[in-house]
Order: structure tokens, then C-alpha cells, then sequence
């Protein structure tokens, strides 16, 4: 697949849409049938040009995605079914909110979504799928999906929206009294420790440098009991063809690199991904993974952050509720009817737990 066809549907916002990025997925060996992701990629031409894409992979099973059907699939298993293989649209190990049905410049992007979704549910039936699950689309994206027939699903993610900030004082400014001062209090912590940071791209990272933050990446992975998702061939491959597309925040004592923080860049969003440490020091998580995130958007005039997935502690460091979506189309029309119903009652229960946690934001009211 030429990259300059698959970009010029892809765009260039979302740095993970990009052929580059998927293609050092699967040459780095991180995404592939052996991992649970079997690339089939679905591609729309018409007259010999590429109008639609989807990226696209045949799942054994549910690691790596961050919508979670891990009962799904057991209800399946219990009932003398097989839930894997399933189709998932999306991107491998990246929780982040993009198109998922992709159309060239110029087409009608009703027209190419509905010829691709018939073709992923026909696709589910001729490879033995069960199932159909489209991952951190749009909003938009999504109602058009269930106009197609898949169900909506709801989840919860917490994000941070630059209001045109100059300083990070200026941000803190917006926090109430106790708020401030506890942000204020960890970072001084971390600077009392003795430790920097420094804002690499990928153009900043050689070989060497790689291997020493590569321990720091594995880490989170190992204390899980979970081999790390990426290898160093994909961060490799990364930062020679989308270099400005990674950002490597780097925490150091001395020369010494201590912590970490990956993330990708967008055209106007900073997605965060993957945070490890050598040792435990107070208040670096936060430091690292939020307010260093916060402090280069605002200096780069950037509009969003989202810092990846779960995590309550992101409230009181500023971070909002955000609605996430998926969309998912399974075979088998009872356990169709079934999730159906668990998916209104979950929905329900997403809508209290933003309007809940919403009540604890760290932001001053009007009427305080």
C-alpha cells in the first residue's frame, strides 16, 4: 500500500492514522497475528484511486484495545460460542479518539462509510468473526454507525482543554485556593528531588539514548506482569519516518534518566501514552504525565491533551470528564439483543459518573 495513497485519505491530524505509523506496527512485529493483531485492512477504490479506508484487524483476543468485553466474551465462551476471532477498527494499543472510516478529499464521506461498513460485516462473516467492534471514533462518527445498525457504546475519559493559558501559572490561576496550592506542592517536590526534564522528539533521540529509555517504557509493563505492548524496533522505526510526531518527555537526576512519559502529537492535540519509572519518587507520576503535558500545550498553543485511559487522579490535576465512544455489530442475534440492553444500562451509568465526577474538579466556580 503506497503511503502518499494512504495518507492523502488518512490526513494528517492524528498522527497514529498515518501510514507510517501503522506500517511500523506491523514491520516492528508489535502488531501482528501473533499478538492478536492480524492486520486486514479494508480499502475502497473506485476507478483505480483509493476513496475509502479503514484500518482494520482480525482479533484472538482483547488485549491492547481499552474497551473492555472481556465478559463478552466469557458470556460467549459459557454458552458454547466462540467470541474470537472478532473484527476491531481501530488502532493497535492507542486509546485516542480519530476517524475510523477514512475518505479521500472530494468523496462523500455517507457513500464511503456505508460501502465500508457493508464490507467489514461482510468480511465478519466470511472470515468466521463474531463480531464487529469499532473503537474511539468520533461522536459524530458513531451516531452515523448505529444509523448503519451497530449498538453505541459509552465510556469515560479525562481530557485538558488549553483556554488560552500564556503561563501554567495562569492555568493553576483557574483552580480553587486548596488546588493550587497542592499542584504547587508537588512540583516543588519534584524539583527538590533533583530532577529535570527534557522535551525530545524523535529527531533528539538516537540509538543510545533510545536503549536507556526503553528499561523506563517497560517498567509499568513489567510491575503488571505483561510484556510491553511496543518493542524498540517500533520506537526505532518512529522517530526516522514521524519524528515530529513523538514526544519523549524524560525526567533526569543528574544525567541520569529516572521516568518517562511517550507521546504522540497531532495537528492540535498531545495524546500521552506510556509513562514508566526506575524507582518510586514523589509526585514524578504527576509531574511527568500531566503537568509537563500541560506546560509544553501551553507553550505550543495547543488545544487538547488527553492523557490516555482511566485514572481519577487526572481530576484534581485539571483534567474533564469526556465522553469516548465505540460501536460494536455482533453475528449472533440474541447475544445482539442482549448487549443491546447492557449497553442502555451502561450508558445510563457513564451519564451519572461524569455528572458526578464533574461536581470535583479542581476549577473555581462562578459563585465562589
Amino acid at each position: 500500500m503506497p503511503a502518499a495513497d494512504w495518507n492523502a485519505v488518512a490526513g494528517t491530524a492524528w498522527p497514529f492514522l498515518r501510514h507510517e505509523f501503522l506500517l511500523a506496527l506491523e514491520e516492528s512485529g508489535s502488531a501482528c497475528a501473533a499478538s492478536g493483531w492480524q492486520p486486514c485492512h479494508l480499502l475502497l477504490r473506485e476507478a483505480g484511486a483509493l476513496v475509502g479506508a479503514v484500518p482494520l484487524y482480525l482479533k484472538s483476543n482483547s488485549f491492547g484495545e481499552f474497551v473492555f468485553d472481556w465478559a463478552w466474551a466469557d458470556a460467549y465462551r459459557r454458552a458454547g460460542l466462540r467470541y474470537f476471532p472478532k473484527l476491531v477498527a481501530g488502532v493497535p494499543f492507542t486509546p485516542a479518539t480519530s476517524p475510523r472510516f477514512l475518505h479521500a478529499p472530494g468523496a462523500d464521506p455517507v457513500r464511503v462509510r456505508r460501502a465500508l461498513v457493508g464490507a467489514a460485516m461482510e468480511l465478519a462473516r466470511e472470515s468466521g468473526a463474531s463480531s464487529l467492534h469499532v473503537l474511539f471514533p468520533p461522536e459524530d462518527e458513531v451516531a452515523a454507525l448505529e444509523g448503519e445498525g451497530l449498538l453505541r457504546r459509552k465510556d469515560c475519559q479525562f481530557h485538558w482543554h488549553n483556554q488560552g493559558y500564556a503561563t501554567f501559572d495562569d492555568f493553576l490561576g483557574t483552580f480553587t485556593a486548596e488546588k493550587r496550592k497542592k499542584a504547587k506542592r508537588e512540583r516543588r517536590r519534584v524539583a527538590e528531588a533533583g530532577i529535570r526534564f527534557r522535551h525530545l522528539t524523535g529527531r533528539d533521540i538516537d540509538a543510545g539514548l533510545l536503549a536507556r529509555i526503553m528499561p523506563l517504557y517497560a517498567s509499568s509493563f513489567w510491575r503488571r506482569g505483561r510484556e510491553p505492548y511496543l518493542n524498540e524496533d517500533f520506537f526505532r522505526r518512529l522517530c526516522a519516518t514521524l519524528p515530529d510526531s513523538l514526544l519523549v518527555i524524560l525526567a533526569l537526576q543528574g544525567d541520569e534518566p529516572v521516568a518517562t512519559a511517550i507521546c504522540y502529537r497531532g495537528a492540535d492535540a498531545l495524546y500521552g501514552r506510556y509513562w514508566g519509572s526506575s524507582a518510586d519518587y514523589h509526585s514524578l507520576h504527576f509531574e511527568t504525565c500531566y503537568y509537563q503535558g500541560i506546560e509544553y500545550c501551553i507553550e505550543q498553543g495547543i488545544s487538547l491533551f488527553e492523557p490516555g485511559t482511566q485514572g481519577e487522579h487526572k481530576i484534581s490535576r485539571g483534567f474533564v470528564p469526556t465522553a469516548t465512544w465505540s460501536a460494536h455489530w455482533l453475528s449472533h442475534p440474541q447475544f445482539f439483543a442482549a448487549i443491546d440492553q447492557y449497553l442502555d444500562r451502561e450508558r445510563a451509568h457513564i451519564d451519572r459518573y461524569i455528572a458526578e465526577v464533574n461536581e470535583h474538579v479542581p476549577y473555581r466556580r462562578s459563585d465562589d
